[in-house]
């Protein structure tokens, strides 16, 4: 198994920039196909970004597309999503997750780290 601690979420003005961080421990990273979603206050949770499976690029919501940008450090064991030109509709709770790479569904979740956006 693999445990996911996601970090770097905060308050931030509209226009501004996060980086959020995603520290794995019990397995390396590279054995799973790592992703961010997120869920907004009433909402269910989205998809925000991820790896596509064979090639390794990156893969976006189009909401984000863009803006956010996905990449990780396998040295690290980490998962990054750095996002940029922050908007309001932005605020919510980020989550990283991970499945094997012949998963269907995700298995492991981190705890989430909130991100608001200040208009």
């Amino acid at each position: 198994q693999v445990q996911l601690v996601e970090s770097g979420g905060g308050l931030v003005q509209a226009g501004g920039s996060l980086r959020l961080s995603c520290a794995a421990s019990g397995r390396t990273l590279s054995s799973y196909v790592m992703a961010w979603f997120r869920q907004a206050p009433g909402k269910e949770r989205d998809f925000v970004a991820t790896f596509r499976r064979y090639s390794g690029s990156p893969l976006y919501a189009d909401s984000v597309k863009g803006r956010f940008t996905i990449s990780r450090d396998d040295a690290k064991n980490t998962v990054y999503l750095q996002m940029n030109s922050l908007k309001f509709e932005d605020t919510a709770v980020y989550y990283c997750a991970a499945r094997s790479q012949d998963g269907i569904s995700y298995a492991y979740w981190g705890q989430g780290t909130q991100v608001t956006v200040s208009s």
